[in-house]
């Protein structure tokens, strides 16, 4: 497990080195927000309102996902306090205000999978798109010094699972046949 960790903070600090490349901080800190709850929830809620059919009942599935998700990221954030990379190691550039609670799993990276994934079950080209915005959101969680790789790595898994899930069920109990 030791050599586990030192791999990841190996990991964790060639990423997070290039934190004062100001392009690069304005883009993180700019797209880090996408896998955030104000973005997230208003994202779902304007497609829903905003679509129709096939598109509204994924995305309601992305709403349901969204909010099934973060059970399982409270639970895990209180039962396996991790402390955040910023407070833990030495020499690591963050961000102005940074967040206080436990580090394991992304929240943010949970979010945005759990969001994207029944849009990628629904149309598997949209892949091409949406998973990239999933990676470079997870990504920038390293990069501005929040998260562990492996907190990214369990917050993509919640949430496409959460994903999938809520895609399956919405499809079965109210599009069976629909999709």
């Amino acid at each position: 497990m030791e050599r586990f960790y030192a791999l990841e903070c190996k990991l964790f600090r060639k990423i997070n080195r290039y934190f004062e490349r100001r392009l690069l901080n304005r883009f993180f800190r700019t797209v880090t927000h996408i896998g955030g709850a104000t973005f997230t929830i208003s994202l779902v809620l304007g497609i829903i309102l905003l679509s129709s059919e096939s598109v509204q009942y994924t995305a309601i599935a992305s709403a349901i996902a969204l909010t099934i998700s973060h059970i399982p990221v409270a639970l895990i954030k209180k039962m396996y306090p991790r402390s955040r990379p910023y407070i833990v190691l030495e020499h690591i550039h963050v961000t102005d205000n940074p967040l206080k609670d436990h580090s394991f799993p992304s929240g943010h990276t949970t979010a945005i999978f759990a969001i994207l994934t029944p849009f990628v079950l629904l149309n598997p080209v949209l892949s091409l798109i949406l998973v990239p915005v999933g990676l470079i959101v997870g990504f920038s969680r390293i990069y501005l010094g929040l998260h562990y790789p492996s907190d990214v790595l369990a917050g993509c898994i919640l949430g496409c699972v959460s994903g999938f899930l809520s895609f399956m069920w919405v499809k079965h109990f109210f599009l069976y046949g629909f999709m």
